[in-house]
């Protein structure tokens, strides 16, 4: 059966065939490593990895390629602000070059939490410096470069069709409100290679043929990319709020140095929405897969919420829904647990779910899929080599799920336990997590399952 994917840029779903044989070679943006990645960035990630297994399971041969943005990245898309590196470097008093590392390792930590596969390559920004100042060189021998008095910048009028992938009008942006854009020739155009602040010390800085400087956010991307995707590749992902700024900067960078599109499809999972907004840094409160896990959510209850909504759709966060994907993920985990082994997949089941996930990656009606066949009569053994397989694409790790050891519980614990399950029905969640608290402090961890909170003892020094 034929895979189709969703293609941003030509606005349409299409057949995917890779471009050189069975290999399919994938760029996805990574994280700014400023801070810690909240859930909304998570979902991304958690369709991207959907993406993967499912080429995987198609049988290609994926070769996945992510950055870490750990310069460059400024406050603001406008070119303008502070390096979001440096800022939070000046807010926790660690150096720019230890952020990144706390940060990167705490992204890391988060996707292997959701079971979310690592890439082949992880490239830094900072380690690759001499790519981006060649990248550069080679857009300014173009004609496509001008120079400010703070940075060198990618002159977009002579770009005919720059915008195309967002359909940006830019005799409108031009004719719009009038926008403070400094010394730009437009709106559109943006950094490539940004100087110094002559007053301010940077910790972030190298010697480049126009001035000491840091590298713009957008060109890292289309030099890393080249690099080890070469210059046109299978699939470009990231979030949709890439399409207007970075990922438009992107294929204009790629065109004029290159003249390609550097992505044959370009592929963006939306937002994840708390009081109707999208969730963001920006607003200095945000939740952390660990926040989820401080109140006893299994990280990959988190996956399995994202998976019953399309990646092209908004999806609404409610501590309800992520609940009920709990006790969904339980009741699969059990059923998989007390099936017995020995049989083969079933091969109507497995054609049926390959086409839900060669509809551009439909894990919705995947799922559904899934308990329906839970509720067959089919044998248990066939069910569960079943959703072995299909939990190649899944990721729900059911193999590896054994269900806790019961343990003696002190009738204090047990108090706690019912005093913290009495909080959380009325939703009072900082009762909750201060019981939670107290109980690390006394030696048991607590995690909420179908069946009701699981208690586990812990060595209290480690909490």
């Amino acid at each position: 059966m034929t895979l189709q994917l969703f293609d941003s840029y030509s606005r349409t779903l299409r057949n995917f065939e890779p471009l050189e044989g069975n290999r399919v070679r994938i760029y996805a943006c990574g994280p700014t490593v400023y801070d810690y990645a909240h859930i909304g960035n998570l979902r991304t990630y958690l369709f991207e990895d959907v993406l993967r297994r499912t080429l995987e399971f198609y049988g290609y041969e994926v070769y996945h390629v992510v950055n870490i943005t750990d310069v460059g990245h400024l406050t603001s898309d406008a070119d303008t602000g502070e390096d979001k590196i440096e800022k939070g470097s000046r807010r926790t008093g660690k150096s720019a070059w230890e952020i990144a590392e706390i940060y990167t390792e705490a992204f890391q930590s988060d996707i292997r939490a959701l079971n979310i596969l690592e890439p082949h390559v992880w490239c830094r920004a900072t380690d690759h410096i001499k790519e981006q100042i060649d990248y550069i060189k080679v857009i300014e021998e173009k004609g496509f470069t001008y120079k400010t008095t703070d940075g060198i910048y990618f002159d977009t009028s002579n770009l005919q069709d720059y915008g195309y992938l967002a359909r940006l009008d830019k005799a409108g942006l031009s004719a719009g409100e009038r926008v403070d854009i400094g010394e730009k020739n437009s709106p559109t155009d943006f950094a490539l290679w940004k100087f110094s602040p002559p007053d301010k010390n940077r910790q972030m800085e190298w010697k480049s043929p126009w001035g000491t400087g840091f590298p713009g956010w957008h060109i890292e991307c289309s030099a890393m990319s080249a690099k080890y995707l070469g210059p046109t590749f299978d699939i470009h992902c990231g979030g949709k709020d890439h399409i207007p700024v970075h990922h438009t900067n992107e294929i204009a960078q790629c065109s004029v140095c290159h003249g390609t599109n550097p992505a044959n499809f370009w592929m963006h999972g939306y937002f994840l929405e708390t009081d109707q907004e999208k969730m963001a840094k920006s607003s200095g409160e945000f939740l952390r897969l660990k926040t989820l896990m401080d109140r006893g959510i299994d990280p990959l209850a988190f996956r399995y919420l994202c998976l019953t909504a399309n990646y092209r759709s908004d999806l609404k966060f409610r501590w309800e829904s992520l609940i009920s994907s709990s006790k969904a993920l339980d009741r699969l985990r059990n059923l998989y647990y007390s099936w017995s082994d020995g049989g083969d997949p079933d091969q109507l089941f497995i054609e049926n779910f390959t086409k839900k996930i060669c509809n551009d990656l439909n894990t919705t009606e995947a799922l559904a899929l899934i308990w329906e066949f839970c509720r067959s009569d089919i044998t248990d053994a066939v069910k569960k080599a079943t959703l072995q397989h299909c939990d190649a694409v899944l990721g729900l790790s059911l193999d590896a799920w054994e269900p806790p050891v019961a343990i003696e519980i002190p009738d204090r614990i047990k108090q706690l336990v019912d005093e913290r399950q009495k909080a959380r029905e009325q939703k009072d969640w900082s009762i909750a997590d201060r019981i939670r608290d107290d109980l690390l402090k006394l030696g048991y961890s607590i995690e909420d399952t179908a069946q009701g909170p699981q208690v586990n003892q812990i060595d209290p020094t480690i909490s």
